[in-house]
């Protein structure tokens, strides 16, 4: 069992101010592939269709050569990111702003910046948070920006008492039951590069780091829910939040996740809850005024 001491963890929050640029264009292909991961029925893009929200997450690859991934699967610890000994990593949470859409065809710039490296004592144990900034520049300007919280933790028991769960106080408005199974959860990993071997390699998930099945991406559930509000309003989202409460995992019974939303007037709140009807993530997000 991994703990940090006080040296590791200045050694570990000298990271905060590290910063990293990326640049890529906006191209027509993940906008596609999105649309059928999604079931959707979008027309073909076309040169200055708008990017829709969080999809931004197709672009700008981690380009990591395979000579130097971990065997989690992530590019090796130290680089960008801080070398946190915890071998489990999850995508806790993010808040992002849109300033104006991005467009098929832009070349985009995205500047990183840690923000902050925090040790917390969670109700499981030690847990320590990175977050980073993303500032996302487009030919007109800044499009986006986004706070990403990054959690990482130690291994935890396979005998661990389950988490306990918690409903939502809100009635959904709107609600759409999805299959999170093992082939979707592998052409999203592909989507994303994301070569993270908890969401798509079941012996390495469930044998080294103890989860009862593959991960369900973070990401995907929050866009997911973004995608619910787009098939059932037309308003442009102009700021979104989540945060994950409880992992979901696919088994092999075909679980199915509901993804609810509800309005009221501008704000929405959205969730995700499992087969149990327990809120796996929460999201808020602001709508444009008519």
């Amino acid at each position: 069992m991994h703990t940090l001491d006080a040296n590791t963890l200045a050694h570990l929050q000298s990271w905060q101010g590290q910063t990293e640029t990326r640049h890529d264009q906006i191209t027509a292909a993940p906008m596609h592939a999105m649309s059928a991961l999604l079931d959707r029925a979008d027309p073909a893009p076309q040169i200055g269709d708008v990017l829709p929200p969080l999809w931004h997450w197709l672009y700008f690859w981690p380009l990591t050569p395979s000579s130097e991934l971990g065997v989690d699967g992530h590019p090796k610890r130290g680089g960008f990111l801080p070398p946190v000994p915890f071998p489990r990593r999850m995508w806790a949470g993010g808040q992002l702003r849109w300033h104006q859409p991005m467009r098929l065809g832009d070349q985009v710039q995205r500047k990183s910046r840690i923000e902050q490296v925090q040790h917390k004592q969670g109700r499981s144990g030690e847990l320590l948070f990175v977050q980073v900034h993303h500032s996302y520049l487009g030919p007109q300007g800044i499009c986006l920006e986004e706070s990403h919280d990054i959690v990482y933790k130690p291994t935890e028991p396979t005998s661990d008492t389950p988490r306990t769960g918690v409903t939502s106080p809100f009635s959904p408005e709107w609600q759409r039951d999805v299959v999170p199974d093992d082939v979707l959860l592998f052409r999203y990993s592909a989507l994303t590069f994301n070569s993270h071997r908890i969401h798509y390699d079941r012996r390495y998930a469930m044998q080294t780091e103890g989860y009862p099945g593959l991960v369900v991406h973070g990401p995907l559930m929050a866009t997911w829910l973004v995608d619910l509000l787009r098939r059932h309003s037309n308003r442009v989202l102009t700021s979104f939040s989540f945060k994950a409460l409880k992992p979901v995992f696919e088994c092999a019974d075909q679980r199915v996740l509901t993804l609810c939303a509800s309005s009221e007037g501008d704000h929405v709140q959205a969730w995700t809850q499992d087969h149990e009807g327990h809120v796996c993530m929460q999201a808020n997000a602001q709508l444009a005024t008519h």
